[in-house]
């Protein structure tokens, strides 16, 4: 007689979420909210860019050194980040970073002159690059193989949370205030994440396993030699090069398309917010079906495809003739998906790539390094903007980013499936 089995259940669309247990949940939770604050602090400075152009009276080189500097010391700032992971713990990181860079958002609203607000950016870069690393790497170490992707990629839409919690607020301030208050009013509400350091202390904690592994080797953790031996110098050169591409593209996006939509395509306050919420529902959308795309096609060819499409989109939208601003609105959604969707299979990959002991260490620095040398690609926009290309035609460089990325790609396995051990 035949026996007769009971077919797996169908798998439901959040049973990755289920599947990290109580604790796993709350460290999901602490990381999706430090990385979305993260995201809200890093977004004033944009949005507010004309405004303190206008107050400091400094050109667009000037401006897109805000950014760089932001994201050089950002790099800085991961590294140790990383290794502060491998050595104290994600989770006591995790509340550090945020300290960090709430308290030096608040000090960039009390700036008296460009230089003092080009200091406070730069030390609020160092939590700013740090969050992602440590909030990353914990949600990791809880999710199963078979769903860590869609898990770490919906951390990483937190940023499209914390990005339009920026623009809403940023609508309303300079509605309220005249323009030379209001980009410091938007600095001060740069605040609000340190509530969330109370959150963090009450019930988010490390794995077991990485507790274990911290304890068994006190001598090696957290050091960055270990990353560039033991077989893992390959790994670091070409993960740290696809972070390069990737973060340059996406933070010339992210540093002048506010600006661009304002004086290129002459939009309003509210024009440039309504445009900035259609490129940001597709960004929303992209972390999460990135997530699904890595797990199902694997993290190299997500990242891949989606370099391809963030090439074609960035020089499309920028592209459109004057007059065409439906165009433009419309473009914004596949723009902010696919540039948002790249990085889905980020957190995930880079932590599959390291063990236990050197993951910090590992995924902190290939993320940063790319944040520090991508950085620069937002300065050379803005020098260029002031030339014939103008601002639109200067843009177009940040699309050689994700050329660099494919490239990279090359040099690194498929970990779709790996176990963290």
């Amino acid at each position: 007689m035949t026996e007769l089995t009971t077919p797996p259940a169908p798998a439901r669309p959040f049973d990755w979420f289920r599947a990290l247990g109580s604790v796993g949940r709350r460290a999901f939770f602490g990381a999706f909210g430090g990385y979305g604050m993260d995201s809200y602090d890093f977004q004033v400075l944009p949005l507010a860019l004309g405004a303190i152009a206008s107050y400091f009276a400094i050109g667009t080189g000037e401006s897109g050194l805000l950014t760089t500097v932001t994201l050089v010391v950002s790099a800085v700032g991961g590294a140790l980040a990383g290794v502060l992971a491998d050595r104290i713990g994600r989770v006591r990181t995790l509340q550090l970073t945020i300290a960090a860079y709430a308290l030096f958002t608040v000090l960039c609203g009390c700036a008296w002159n460009f230089e003092s607000l080009l200091a406070f950016r730069a030390l609020q870069g160092l939590g700013f690059g740090g969050e992602w690393a440590a909030g990353a790497i914990l949600v990791a170490e809880y999710a199963r193989p078979e769903s860590r992707g869609r898990a770490v990629a919906w951390v990483q839409s937190a940023w499209a949370v914390g990005w339009g919690l920026a623009v809403c607020v940023y609508t309303v301030v300079f509605q309220l205030f005249d323009e030379r208050v209001a980009w410091r009013v938007l600095f001060f509400t740069g605040a609000l994440p340190a509530l969330l350091i109370l959150w963090i202390r009450r019930g988010v904690t490390d794995t077991a396993e990485v507790t274990e592994t911290r304890d068994r080797t006190v001598a090696e953790r957290g050091r960055f030699r270990a990353i560039f031996g033991r077989g893992l110098l390959p790994t670091t050169f070409y993960a740290s090069l696809m972070a390069t591409g990737v973060q340059g593209g996406y933070y010339t996006l992210a540093t002048w398309l506010p600006t661009y939509l304002k004086k290129s395509r002459h939009l309003t306050v509210v024009g440039t917010g309504s445009y900035l919420f259609f490129l940001i529902g597709g960004a929303f959308i992209g972390y999460v079906c990135g997530g699904i795309l890595a797990d199902k096609l694997g993290r190299k060819r997500t990242i891949q495809l989606m370099a391809v499409l963030s090439v074609i989109f960035m020089i499309a939208y920028t592209q459109v003739p004057q007059g065409a601003n439906t165009v433009v609105l419309l473009l914004g959604f596949p723009l902010g998906f696919s540039t948002s969707a790249i990085f889905s299979g980020f957190g995930s990959y880079l932590a599959e790539l390291y063990p236990t002991q050197f993951r910090g260490t590992g995924q902190g620095f290939t993320y940063n390094f790319g944040r520090g040398v991508g950085a620069v690609f937002p300065t050379v926009v803005g020098y260029l903007a002031g030339t014939s290309l103008g601002l639109a035609g200067a843009m177009v460089f940040g699309a050689l980013g994700y050329v660099v990325a494919v490239l990279a790609l090359f040099g690194l396995p498929e970990t779709r499936g790996r176990e963290l051990a």
